[in-house]
């Protein structure tokens, strides 16, 4: 694969293609109507962004003919200037609103009687409540999402170079004492000044970073960052860049050190590195998702740590940094060409720390290639103090 970072809208032809996607697999499944609520297969469809709330936001796909939107009135002007593709806006005027100005009354003539419906997994009860006909549950979107386009690649790797320049300019100027709030505002401004720089009308509401770090004191805990005034420390750290930029998900950590590596930590990094490159080797087509998290969970439970394991292998990105499918026991997805993994098997010792490196890796013909990047020894991730 030769993908080129790309961070514009996607062109009509690719929303085209997946709203035909959907419609293939409703064909499968042999549903008259696919609704959805999620607001990431809302902007996956449509390349509009919401945020969920009071006031509904349903998209219904009929087999054939016009895709409707219901949203609220004053959405109208959003919805067009930030929507690609042809849809049919079915508003309606507030949210509680009167009878007969409900989103509800809008809804409802949206079906035709008797139909089987597709919908959502986490389709809110008010609107699963509301469909009519057969309701099947089914997360047709999300599985399509799994297998990225050539256009979803080149925004994933647009994201993934500005999140590895960041964070690696991040690595070269630690430095102990610096607060987590300084670090934060300081390299989360970075990020989005140079993707509003390369496109001035990125939509904020579909762009998002956390820029954070860990020292070894909490990184035994790794999602806990809530002390903003936490410092670097001498020893382990943990740097982790995950969000979104104008709708399109990265990932990159890493386990590094200031001054000396302390003797207790040496074991733990190279176990983790050593079920890293494991992984690396297994995450290829053709494996089971659950095997791969199968074997590198067993590199940890020889090495005497079956009790300091917190999470899978990895996940997929896409819009959004977080998603199916999962590198994690008990999944049994095949590994497809296309889909994109975060690599990150850690281990986490209280008193000692966490040691977890994430890099943002896509899924090619034969094996796997990293769209980030970073140090990787023990060496290269031990930096000199003032």
């Amino acid at each position: 694969m030769n993908i080129k970072p790309i961070f514009t809208p996607p062109p009509t032809a690719e929303i085209d293609a997946r709203i035909d996607q959907v419609r293939h697999a409703m064909v499968k499944n042999k549903l008259d109507y696919y609704v959805s609520f999620s607001p990431d297969n809302i902007f996956y469809l449509t390349n509009f962004a919401n945020t969920p709330h009071e006031r509904p936001f349903v998209l219904v796909i009929p087999l054939q003919g016009d895709i409707s939107f219901l949203i609220p009135k004053l959405e109208i002007p959003h919805v067009s200037a930030r929507s690609i593709g042809e849809l049919n806006l079915i508003s309606y005027r507030e949210f509680p609103a009167p009878i007969g100005e409900s989103w509800l009354d809008g809804f409802h003539p949206l079906f035709t009687p008797g139909a089987r419906v597709g919908v959502e997994s986490i389709c809110p009860l008010q609107v699963y409540e509301a469909i009519p006909g057969e309701r099947i549950k089914l997360d047709v979107i999300d599985d399509l999402r799994m297998v990225k386009s050539d256009y979803e690649i080149g925004r994933i790797t647009y994201a993934s170079n500005i999140a590895t320049e960041v964070h690696n300019n991040l690595l070269e100027n630690a430095q102990l004492g610096q607060t987590l709030k300084s670090v934060s505002a300081e390299y989360s401004g970075q990020i989005m000044r140079k993707i509003i720089a390369d496109y001035p009308e990125t939509n904020i509401a579909a762009t998002k970073f956390i820029v954070v770090f860990q020292p070894n004191s909490v990184s035994h805990d790794p999602h806990n960052s809530s002390n903003i005034s936490i410092e670097m420390a001498r020893g382990g750290n943990t740097t982790i860049i995950n969000g979104i930029a104008n709708g399109y998900g990265t990932e990159v950590e890493r386990t590094f050190f200031l001054g000396a590596v302390p003797e207790q930590a040496k074991k733990p990094f190279d176990v983790m590195t050593e079920a890293r490159q494991l992984a690396y080797e297994l995450t290829v087509p053709g494996n089971s998702m659950s095997y791969v998290d199968e074997q590198v969970n067993q590199v940890f439970h020889k090495a005497g740590y079956e009790q300091n394991l917190l999470h899978r292998t990895g996940h997929s990105i896409g819009v959004t940094g977080h998603e199916a499918p999962f590198l994690a026991e008990g999944y049994d997805r095949q590994i497809e060409p296309g889909m994109i993994f975060t690599i990150e098997p850690g281990v986490y010792i209280p008193g000692i720390g966490g040691f977890r490196h994430s890099d943002t890796v896509l899924i090619t013909e034969t094996g796997n290639r990293a769209l980030t990047s970073g140090p990787e020894t023990l060496e290269e991730l031990t930096y000199p103090v003032n």
